[in-house]
């Protein structure tokens, strides 16, 4: 009979390597979104060096500095980074402090990932994508703009990035917590190595 733990990638010869859970169809389904989302996100950062690269060309060629390219600067890299964090999250390339639980056995770091992700990682994002869409709202409602002269207005749509982040993030964590699943308990049923049941 096969358990949950034939299906779990290894890394040969490599002890204490990250945990990589066995997959599921609902974990793939919600990865998909999120390696989308990712992969849209990524395209960020080559906008932000040509943004970054034309305000140092304007301020000090011409002489030029533009509040508005600063900022934009900034959105641009909030939004990627809090894109990324979901990303990050759901390929596991994220910091993890594991010098103690990487020694331990798959199972128990099983448990400790699903405990960790039901009671912290899934709450938190969970309450911040909520609370994002009345901060977002009211900037909306107000109309909020840059307190700089000449700086960016629409302060609401780089406000709306908290809900969609953190509602991405809140997505990656129930993933993984039905990857903990799958490798505790057998539910939903690990996929094989080919993507099949």
């Amino acid at each position: 009979m096969e358990r949950p733990e034939d299906h779990v990638e290894t890394r040969a010869g490599m002890p204490g390597g990250p945990l990589v859970l066995p997959r599921n169809r609902i974990s793939n389904s919600i990865d998909r979104i999120i390696v989308t989302a990712g992969d849209l996100a990524s395209w960020l950062w080559p906008i932000l060096v040509i943004v970054t690269v034309l305000q140092v060309v304007l301020r000090y060629g011409f002489g030029q500095g533009s509040i508005m390219f600063e900022e934009l600067q900034w959105h641009i890299y909030a939004v990627g980074f809090m894109i990324g964090l979901s990303y990050c999250a759901d390929v596991d390339r994220h910091v993890r402090v594991d010098v103690i639980a990487e020694k331990f056995p798959l199972r128990t770091r099983g448990w400790i990932e699903l405990i960790g992700l039901a009671t912290f990682l899934l709450p938190f994002a969970l309450i911040v994508a909520y609370e994002g869409v009345a901060y977002a709202k009211s900037a909306y409602d107000f109309h909020e703009v840059s307190a700089a002269p000449g700086g960016l207005p629409y302060r609401w749509i780089l406000k709306s990035f908290i809900t969609i982040a953190f509602t991405l993030l809140s997505l990656t964590a129930f993933s993984r917590l039905t990857r903990c699943t799958t490798l505790l308990f057998g539910f939903p049923k690990a996929l094989s190595s080919n993507g099949k049941r």
